[in-house]
């Protein structure tokens, strides 16, 4: 960051625990941060008051967007008023960060693309299970140098720990966040794209419902979709049934299928096996090996702030960013319209 002028920034909305990553990663790469606004005291703002001491609270979002000297709002905020906030800084010059799902309709979509085309602003989701994944670089890295050939499949498994005790009310809201699939499946979609070098895909199925939550009948705590790009294909699995027994909030795992092999990524752990995370296996025509991801880069933040500044698109190419969206709202969709079923009790199996 050394070849460019400090990025100054601010943060819109703390109702999701991602501002954290959002401001630490903002902050490492020397940024500064101008405050933050939050409408009232949800449930994130004691960890960041803590982690962020001298960081300001702003008392109006208009003193924020008003301020020429910030150039990129990061945004957590529930995730339907992502979208509204995110127009409102493009139209006041604004560069916008937020956390998935960035649009949870496909009217929010259609407001989000114009504005962005007529200010010429960059609206970017963080996608934290590639951007913020070592694992994932590392294995990109590894594709691109002919490990395992011509990429064939991905299978993308995003299991959730729930911390019921821990959610705040928009969680069980479906209008809130949008659906499974707009929420988590947001992050596999997009790896799907990225490793087939796809510009779009066809959402061939996609199941969504409550399967084990009657007490919160607007809440799904499952869902599947099956995407093709031509001859690739990708599988993605969502839920939220992580045991409270496993040492991580999720087993998430990628698998990537190649003409010559194969990678596994454990993301965030391995069972019963080696400590930490940026977990990753290969297995090609020349063996099997563990590959240690420790040193692979996170380019997504530092990228950002050069976009900013530069105005180009090296952190991630807006239609891309548009296009996952796009594919997560059909997944849903298409969930919606076949909805999995009723709750049922358990059952023997005979």
């Amino acid at each position: 960051m050394t070849d460019l002028p400090k990025l100054k920034f601010a943060a819109v909305g703390l109702d999701h625990r991602h501002i954290y990553d959002q401001l630490r990663g903002l902050l490492d790469i020397g940024a500064e941060c101008a405050g933050f606004w939050t409408r009232g005291n949800p449930q994130p703002l004691a960890g960041f008051v803590e982690r962020f001491p001298q960081i300001p609270r702003i008392d109006d979002v208009c003193r924020i967007l008003e301020d020429p000297s910030v150039q990129l709002i990061a945004c957590a905020a529930i995730p339907c008023d992502r979208a509204g906030l995110a127009v409102e800084a493009m139209r006041h010059g604004k560069d916008v960060m937020v956390d998935k799902p960035g649009i949870v309709t496909s009217s929010q979509l259609d407001d989000v693309k114009r504005v962005q085309r007529e200010t010429g602003r960059i609206f970017s989701v963080n996608f934290t299970e590639r951007f913020e994944v070592r694992a994932v670089t590392r294995a990109a890295e590894l594709i691109e140098a002919g490990e395992i050939g011509r990429v064939l499949q991905t299978v993308g498994l995003g299991p959730h720990r729930l911390n019921r005790q821990l959610r705040p009310e928009w969680f069980f809201r479906k209008e809130a966040y949008g659906g499974i699939l707009v929420d988590i499946a947001s992050h596999q979609i997009e790896q799907f794209l990225f490793f087939a070098r796809a510009r779009d895909a066809e959402i061939v199925a996609a199941r969504a419902g409550n399967l084990a939550h009657p007490g919160d009948p607007d809440f799904e705590d499952f869902g599947e979709v099956l995407l093709a790009a031509g001859p690739i294909s990708g599988y993605v699995r969502v839920d939220w049934f992580t045991p409270d027994g496993l040492a991580a909030w999720g087993d998430g795992r990628l698998t990537i299928l190649g003409t010559d092999g194969y990678i596994e990524l454990r993301k965030y752990i391995d069972i019963a096996g080696r400590s930490g995370k940026d977990h990753l296996f290969l297995v090609n025509g020349r063996g099997t090996r563990y590959v240690d991801c420790s040193d692979a880069d996170l380019p997504y933040y530092r990228c950002l702030a050069r976009d900013v500044f530069e105005r180009t698109e090296t952190a991630m190419a807006q239609a891309h960013c548009f296009k996952v969206c796009e594919l997560a709202l059909a997944a849903q969709a298409k969930a919606d319209a076949t909805p999995i079923g009723e709750v049922r009790e358990p059952g023997r199996i005979s």
